[in-house]
């Protein structure tokens, strides 16, 4: 019976390499994805293009994953699919074909998909009547043209799957849906029909329980966290896939775990409603599925079912918002939350005599309820002995003046308010704030392409 296995190498830009390294060395698998955007990556890259034609990509991929053991990957024909291409995915690819070149790898191929960027497009769509309605709050779209960073949409796993089917060694994309690295490998070996709504379904949980990498085998595991082994080794998640069973499990010779819980903590992580999990690809049903224990860091995933896939695509839009400053104090003890709060009142009747107008200002003390906020324990007993507490004092504006303000009146403190403050990190500074705009577009808005280039 035919198996395929897929590492999940990767969880977020700036993630550690060791886990994708040691997969590759150690693990039999024929495919790994490396996500490397988050919802304001995108963003983030955006910007970073404008100011360096040449940036705009995760380069990590490149410099850590694919130099430490990317010809070695390609040696045990274990073949890579990534959103490192980011806001620039030929800077991308041009840097993986300089790379593989260096290393003398005559005939790798490095497969691109292209089209989820549609800012261009959005003239034309707004003139065919279409309103980019909000996810999260009402708004109009048009008050926010001339702020716009990027427009990114959330693709399947079709273009990737094609390059995959032309034989590409790794495939770089922009804004691919995390799950459609993994669904389009298993896609792709065992011939899946585009409208095979239950074993799509099936591919996108199995990707869902890779894609944050550490997060499926043990890290951040609210569980039993004490007792994940050696997290200073943490291996990757795993799925290994055949006709009839899905199931997680680990690379040989690494810490964390796979068991039946780390497993329901990803599973349903970010899922909405779990009888309807929309993706690019497929509306998926885990509302009865099952998870079980069949053996030492192997766990069996069943009764996965799918839908028909929706018939619009998520649109991540960023934008300019305005700007920010965010300042802190610490307090030791005694009375270190009381010391904290005195002197928020000191800085707040400062910036009134200033005339300071910002448009949000929120005050948080670090210790006590930054975190928790409203459900914070702010009882006697729990602020009276604190051994320190941080002051932080966020200012918001869309005047990058008024956020000013505030900055020359925290270090002064130290010795011009209650005592036993320390002023650290150096000043504050103003800081551009990037703000999202989740929202969907028709699928005939986009053109995907796929593109195959030889070294």
């Amino acid at each position: 019976m035919k198996k395929v296995a897929i590492g999940g190498g990767q969880g977020f830009w700036g993630d550690s390499p060791d886990a994708a390294i040691h997969m590759i060395r150690n693990a039999d698998i024929q495919y790994m994805g490396c996500d490397y955007l988050a919802e304001l990556t995108l963003s983030i890259m955006a910007k970073q293009q404008l100011k360096d034609p040449t940036k705009g990509f995760a380069p990590d991929f490149q410099t850590r994953i694919l130099k430490e053991a990317g010809k070695e990957a390609w040696e045990k024909h274990i073949r890579i699919c990534t959103n490192a291409g980011g806001m620039n995915i030929a800077g991308c690819v041009d840097g993986i074909k300089q790379w593989a070149e260096s290393e003398k790898m005559k005939g790798y191929k490095i497969g691109y998909v292209t089209g989820d960027s549609i800012k261009d497009k959005i003239p034309q769509l707004l003139k065919d009547g279409w309103t980019f309605p909000n996810f999260d709050y009402d708004g109009d779209f048009h008050s926010i043209l001339d702020k716009i960073y990027n427009c990114n949409a959330y693709i399947g796993h079709e273009g990737i799957e094609q390059c995959l089917r032309d034989g590409a060694d790794v495939v770089i994309t922009g804004r691919a849906a995390d799950s459609a690295l993994f669904l389009a490998p298993l896609a792709y070996e065992f011939g899946w029909a585009d409208n095979d709504w239950n074993n799509l379904a099936r591919g996108i949980m199995a990707g869902h329980l890779l894609e944050c990498g550490g997060q499926g085998a043990g890290g951040n595991y609210m569980y039993d966290w004490r007792n994940v082994p050696r997290m200073d080794e943490l291996g990757f998640p795993i799925a290994e896939l055949t006709d009839d069973t899905f199931e997680i499990t680990k690379a040989p010779d690494c810490g964390g775990v796979i068991c039946e819980q780390s497993c329901k903590e990803q599973f349903l992580y970010e899922v909405h409603d779990p009888a309807n999990y929309l993706t690019p690809d497929v509306n998926v049903d885990i509302s009865k599925a099952t998870i079980t224990q069949v053996g030492p860091d192997r766990v069996r995933i069943g009764n996965v079912r799918g839908k028909q896939r929706p018939d619009t695509l998520k649109l991540c839009v960023g934008y300019h918002k305005g700007w920010k400053t965010v300042s802190m104090l610490s307090f030791a003890w005694p009375d270190a939350y009381e010391k904290a709060q005195y002197c928020a009142e000191v800085i707040m009747k400062k910036m009134a005599r200033r005339g300071m107008k910002a448009d949000d200002v929120h005050i948080s003390y670090i210790g006590v309820n930054s975190l928790h906020l409203g459900v914070a324990d702010m009882s006697e007993e729990a602020l009276k002995n604190l051994n320190e507490c941080v002051l932080r004092i966020a200012v918001f504006s869309e005047d990058k003046s008024e956020c000013a303000k505030i900055i020359p009146e925290i270090s002064p403190l130290q010795l011009n308010g209650p005592p036993g403050a320390s002023f650290f990190g150096g000043r504050a500074r103003v800081q551009e704030v990037m703000a999202l705009w989740p929202t969907t577009i028709p699928r005939d808005a986009l053109d995907i392409q796929s593109h195959i280039l030889e070294v």
